[in-house]
């Protein structure tokens, strides 16, 4: 106003003065803020290999599966319903969270219940690209599953053709990008020739194949007969793990490409001779309705990540261990399982971890832990292995699985929940038999229990209400140990002495872990419907240890987390 009245005063042209802010600049001022927080709760951090010493049969495979990543990617964009607001994007900054997170929707603690935070002006609603848009109602994964079972095939789209809902596999309701993938990796096997890699070669045209018929369980059979002892590369490419669906029935696009690191293979000494004992260990605990099998699985291999896509690449954070696949004659025969030794391992990303751990621990339970990866990656070993010991995709009561009994979402929780306390049960159980000396049992534990606070962190609903099955588990373990003795949130500084309020593990915390498996595993045994629920409902949305949720939401929060990219150097 003032220069305004000068200029008139003067005799001159009053400057252009900026309208006064309208709703909708208020509102995409909002959006961009949330923006920016989200984007700031990551860290960008580089997975960097050097491809310049491989022979250039290998180079040009590279290549070749780098293309495919890409089209992985716009796959996964697709299942997800993402694509359809790509052509939205409006800034730099939106065009980054879309990039990061597959899909306009922010996905981080912080940010992801504020209904301003989205890559998209005006807001993007969470649609799935595996179903009709108009059936994405309150209730429509339990009424498909009842009225319309084949569309829940995991590998089958439900679409509406001429005004009836069909399953449609997925090579049909996506041909273009499918086909593409399938080039690509049959490029890359043309690349290797006739005697180099000649296991992944011949995994590479079965899942090319796949890419066309759908024949996912003949490129899992290739899949698994490549290992570590004839490939020295780690490939996994096709749809596999379900937590993208909204109904966590169907599977998602990813590619995984890493090269083998020896490095577990002391893990796998010590395990392979009581493999069986921890099966049987297994059956007792679950109860009569379970028996034990004999037990043929290989122990996890360690490998060392290379590119991650689709559903394989987290926007922060990453997978760390993974038994596939989840059906099929593989399966049911073990399958194999992987522990991917250089993610979460970097430098910058073990000082952080310090720091954050020594903000929640009290001091006792922080002089256990260890900045060493080793014991970290002993308990992914552990959880990875226990997918394939006790009740799990094989098992059956009164004709069903779990999966049937249980519904996806707490189907998924209860196998991840017995996966992960197993790590902590078998931790102590192979103390107890002198295969792990007493500080390397403290020091998985604490390790399990940080990472459980972790994910306590990340918030145990998600923002389309059905909620991360892994912040579950981390709830109901941390929320378990403190009623059971096993842990305590003292009155005093934690470690860092500065904060104040801590958790400390306690002597009891080995009992409190060995009744929380007998639990669980008596549960998924009787397929027990109603204790699963109550074990879940005691400990997830319940307002139980509130206090604690609290206080390690807000320290976690004050770090950003690992957010990958990956580059491949020398090609």
């Amino acid at each position: 106003m003032h220069t305004l009245l000068l200029a008139l005063l003067a005799g001159c042209p009053a400057p252009d003065v900026p309208p006064e802010p309208s709703g909708a600049d208020d509102a995409e001022a909002a959006r961009l803020d949330a923006v920016r927080r989200e984007l700031a709760q990551g860290r960008a951090t580089a997975i960097v290999t050097d491809a310049s010493d491989l022979p250039e049969a290998e180079r040009e495979m590279l290549r070749h599966l780098l293309d495919a990543a890409e089209t992985i990617e716009q796959l996964y964009e697709l299942q997800r319903g993402a694509d359809r607001w790509r052509g939205a994007l409006v800034d730099d900054e939106s065009r980054a969270l879309f990039d990061r997170n597959a899909g306009p929707w922010c996905e981080q603690p912080g940010t992801r219940d504020e209904p301003a935070c989205s890559a998209v002006p005006g807001g993007a609603p969470r649609v799935s690209g595996i179903y009709p848009d108009d059936l994405q109602e309150d209730g429509f994964c339990e009424r498909l599953a009842a009225e319309h079972p084949e569309v829940m095939d995991p590998f089958h789209a439900a679409v509406m053709q001429d005004g009836a809902l069909v399953a449609v596999p997925f090579s049909q309701r996506w041909p273009e990008p499918m086909q593409a993938v399938a080039a690509s990796l049959t490029r890359a096997a043309d690349a290797l020739g006739p005697d180099t890699e000649v296991a992944l070669a011949t995994y590479l045209r079965a899942a090319a194949k796949a890419f066309g018929d759908d024949t996912w369980f003949e490129a899992d059979a290739a899949w698994a007969a490549m290992d570590q002892h004839n490939a020295r590369w780690y490939l996994r490419v096709g749809p596999d793990e379900t937590y993208f669906d909204p109904c966590d029935r169907h599977a998602g696009f990813a590619l995984t490409l890493a090269l083998v690191d020896p490095g577990g293979q002391a893990w796998q000494r010590r395990l392979e001779p009581v493999k069986q004992d921890m099966e049987e260990r297994f059956a007792e605990l679950a109860g009569p309705l379970y028996t034990a099998r004999e037990v043929h699985f290989d122990l996890p291999e360690f490998i060392r990540i290379v590119r991650n896509a689709g559903d394989a690449r987290n926007p922060t954070g990453a997978t760390v261990g993974q038994s596939l696949p989840n059906w099929g004659p593989v399966a049911e025969a073990g399958g194999r399982t992987v522990a991917m030794s250089n993610m979460t391992t970097d430098p910058a990303t073990l000082e952080v971890r310090a720091r954050v751990l020594s903000s929640v621990f009290c001091a006792d339970t922080m002089d256990t832990w260890t900045p060493d990866p080793g014991p970290f990656l002993g308990t992914t070993v552990l959880h990875e292995a226990a997918h394939n010991l006790g009740p799990s995709s094989g098992h059956r009561v009164e004709g069903q699985s779990d999966e049937e009994r249980f519904g996806g979402p707490l189907s998924s929780l209860m196998e991840e929940l017995k996966a992960q306390t197993a790590s902590l049960y078998y931790t102590g159980w192979l103390g107890e038999r002198g295969l792990l000396d007493p500080p390397t049992v403290a020091a998985m534990r604490a390790a399990d229990i940080g990472w459980a606070l972790g994910k306590l962190a990340e918030g145990v609903g998600g923002a389309d209400g059905g909620g991360d099955p892994y912040a579950q588990l981390a709830a109901i373990q941390v929320g378990w140990l403190l009623d059971h003795s096993g842990a305590t949130w003292r009155d005093e500084l934690a470690a860092n002495g500065q904060d104040q309020g801590c958790l400390a593990l306690e002597p009891g915390a080995g009992e409190a872990i060995n009744a929380l498996m007998a639990e669980v595993l008596a549960a998924k045994g009787a397929m027990d419907v109603a204790a699963a629920t109550a074990l879940r409902d005691a400990y997830v949305g319940s307002g139980a240890h509130a206090k604690v949720h609290e206080a390690v939401t807000e320290r976690f929060a004050r770090e950003a987390r690992p957010s990958y990219h990956y580059v491949v150097e020398g090609l």
